[in-house]
């Protein structure tokens, strides 16, 4: 079965996110005002697995051993079966 996720990974809260201040500025020059701005990144991937379950498990330790910083970043995903 193929599967894909669509994963988010993004800058803990508590963390500044410089990116996310210069584009809050940028946004402040062109008059659009904002009280905060997040920078982070989307990830798709598309897997085989034999269930659900095993490409939620795959996912999981995709994000938490290679596309997150878990000491920096959070991430969440959704998981769909492709026909």
């Amino acid at each position: 079965m193929k599967f894909k996720a669509e994963i988010d990974v993004m800058p803990l809260q508590e963390l500044l996110d410089p990116q996310g201040k210069a584009v809050m500025l940028g946004l402040k020059n062109l008059d659009v005002h904002s009280t905060d701005v997040r920078i982070g990144k989307h990830i798709s991937i598309e897997i085989e697995a034999g269930s659900k379950e095993e490409a939620d498990t795959k996912i999981q330790a995709a994000c938490q051993k290679l596309l997150a910083n878990p000491i920096m970043e959070g991430f969440s995903y959704q998981l769909s079966e492709l026909s």
